[in-house]
């Protein structure tokens, strides 16, 4: 039985940087023997169907394939549809559905073992907060990541390599991923 996968690509296409257009993504994705791929706008999301269930070694075989073909390698995330659907209904700011844009999800590559939330505290706007809860982290910014001081603290803090997508994009792909 197969396994519906959802992959987050980190830093894919950002101002002419690891450039992998989404025709590319889907071949190679193709290639590597996944079916039933989707892709949800050009920063390297995709939903795709693999008869593999261990999320680490299809990341690895993702990273290699991009790194054999484009030249570089992406941090790749790998969760199943089921993780997915568990990070929406866990998300502890359901303020944020009426402004999903608010709200970004940091997936993880692991739950970190010993992370320094201390130092993201100290930068915290008070309109900010955030929550960890295992691969992923929440953290809720009103008034924009873009004006935040801690947002781009948090992977260092955490000490693991991560993605953020907003809760529109997350919403976006479980739902890709229900439809089959």
């Amino acid at each position: 039985m197969p396994t519906t996968f959802i992959a987050l690509l980190r830093a894919i296409n950002v101002s002419g940087v690891n450039t992998l257009p989404t025709k590319d993504f889907v071949a190679l994705l193709e290639g590597l023997g996944f079916r039933k791929i989707k892709t949800y706008i050009q920063t390297g999301n995709a939903v795709f169907e693999a008869n593999d269930k261990d999320c680490s070694k299809l990341a690895g075989k993702i990273k290699a394939a991009i790194n054999r073909d484009f030249g570089f390698t992406p941090e790749a995330l790998l969760f199943t549809s089921d993780e997915f659907e568990k990070a929406i209904k866990a998300n502890p700011y359901p303020e944020a559905e009426s402004d999903p844009k608010s709200l970004h999800l940091i997936f993880l590559a692991a739950a970190p073992k010993s992370p320094d939330l201390a130092v993201i505290e100290k930068l915290l706007k008070d309109s900010e907060r955030f929550t960890l809860k295992g691969r992923v982290f929440y953290f809720h910014a009103p008034e924009g990541v873009g004006r935040s001081k801690a947002f781009s603290k948090i992977e260092k803090a955490l000490g693991l390599p991560g993605t953020a997508r907003n809760f529109r994009t997350v919403r976006t792909l479980a739902d890709m991923a229900r439809e089959g």
